[in-house]
């Protein structure tokens, strides 16, 4: 999905101007089902400047080719200058322990957090022995140490207004909250690739384990740095690219297994207040260069446009996604890396697509492909017909297992004080798994991390 503008929600309808011809996400339903079907988007950077502030909600209208808002902005967003706006974090988290690597910028005229380069050559396919750089976060393998980053969260509640403009109801995300951060995503626990640390860690380790030093960690330290609500209004006026403009439902309801609300919402609508919760969050300072910014929400799951009958939900349902702000006129360049991710209630979705699945997923491709722009060789999805042309062609390395006929791994975590409970984070591909090759240089030779059996081969070359 594409960027869509800064958006204040204080109404019950807007006019939102739908770039149809964006790509479907991988994953969602396919077109035209409505169908509900976990997936995931992938979201070009979003340049700050363009971005208005102050919009006129009763209004708006957004331009169909650009998704730049054109009338009903009062001025342009801007991110406030800030002395140490990166507040560096490694001091606060490494007491005691030896061979920190610093959390600081490593690509020249940028400011983000600390990343190490490389590449893989190809070899399979019509892209045998091209190489592939990228660039991943974490330091160097090769030199070992560990390196902190702060996960900057803030925990989104949903109120849902009626068409008359009053709460029609809330939907918090406090009833998740500690089982978030009681996670396998910062809890540390054993894997193959090492005993005592946390789950992107381990499959970062599991990928470099015959080349990087045994001390080499790249640890994630989570903190609640805000706690908001959105209002969504009952329906918003959309714009197609011939013009017309239809008045579209913007969120359906249902109910999970364990009673708790689901909401479904228009992805178009939820790009634009997301990107205004991240604004404003880099404003207030809770969002950081060094960090991964991370807003995490209740049930919440986006739906395309039914372009032929607006009033119902088009294909669904993304649970997540990753991007970068970034503001452009300054050197060096601020960037901030960001995601979306629903916890999942049991019984939404199949295949084992429940509680920190999103998370995992995401947070699992922003130590992949924290830029959005490593690609690899193009690749067909697992599964598929052999003339199939369900491809990508980048090192998002959760989308593979969508799908997996395993495409989550059951992970227990019992704490001292009684907590106990039985996650379901998503399996990851090995970025072996994107050489094509017959054999993977990944720990104990696994293409997939930590089921060596969700994915028991490398990638197959998109059919040309």
């Amino acid at each position: 999905m594409r960027a869509t503008a800064r958006l204040a929600m204080l109404c019950t309808s807007v006019t939102i101007l739908a770039v149809l011809a964006r790509g479907q996400a991988i994953g969602t339903a396919m077109p035209g089902s409505g169908g509900i079907h976990p997936g995931y988007a992938r979201r070009a950077p979003v340049k700050v400047d363009t971005l208005p502030a102050g919009i006129l909600v009763r209004s708006l209208t957004l331009d169909a080719r650009t998704g730049k808002v054109i009338e009903g902005a009062l001025g342009t967003a801007s991110v406030k200058e800030r002395a140490n706006l990166a507040s560096r974090s490694e001091s606060a988290n490494s007491a005691g322990a030896s061979n920190v690597r610093p959390n600081h910028p490593t690509i020249d005229g940028v400011d983000s957090l600390a990343t190490f380069a490389g590449a893989f050559v190809g070899q399979g396919g019509p892209y045998v022995n091209v190489d592939f750089p990228f660039i991943m976060v974490g330091n160097d393998p090769r030199l070992g140490g560990t390196t902190y980053y702060p996960v900057n969260i803030v925990q989104v509640s949903v109120q849902l207004l009626n068409a008359n403009g009053g709460v029609f109801k809330t939907v918090p995300f406090a009833p998740f909250e500690m089982r978030t951060f009681e996670s396998p995503n910062f809890e540390r626990l054993h894997y193959r690739s090492g005993p005592d640390i946390q789950y992107a860690d381990a499959v970062h380790r599991a990928e470099f384990y015959k080349v990087m030093k045994s001390d080499w960690h790249t640890v994630l330290s989570p903190q609640a740095v805000n706690k908001t609500t959105i209002q969504v209004p009952y329906s918003v006026k959309v714009q197609l690219n011939d013009g017309s403009i239809v008045n579209a439902r913007s969120y359906f309801t249902d109910k999970a297994a364990d009673g708790s609300t689901v909401v479904f919402m228009l992805d178009l609508l939820f790009n634009a207040i997301f990107d205004d919760e991240v604004v404003n969050e880099i404003n207030v300072g809770n969002f950081t260069t060094d960090g991964i910014n991370t807003a995490m929400l209740p049930n919440t799951y986006l739906f395309s446009l039914n372009v032929k009958n607006p009033n119902t939900r088009g294909d669904c349902c993304v649970a997540g996604y990753h991007t970068y702000f970034y503001g452009p006129g300054t050197f060096p360049e601020p960037r901030w890396v960001v995601q979306y991710a629903s916890w999942i209630s049991p019984g939404i979705f199949g295949g084992g697509f429940e509680d920190v699945t999103a998370l995992s997923h995401e947070t699992s491709e922003i130590f992949a492909d924290p830029f959005v722009d490593n690609f690899t060789a193009p690749w067909q999805f697992p599964n598929q017909p052999a003339n199939s042309n369900l491809c990508q062609g980048n090192l998002e390395n959760g989308d593979p297992l969508e799908t997996s006929s395993k495409p989550t791994t059951r992970i227990e975590v019992k704490e001292a004080d009684g907590f106990h409970y039985v996650y379901h984070p998503q399996n990851i591909a090995m970025y072996q798994w994107f050489e094509m090759g017959a054999n993977s240089s990944a720990v104990d030779g696994v293409f997939s991390f930590p089921d060596a059996t969700a994915l028991t081969t490398s990638a197959i070359p998109c059919p040309q």
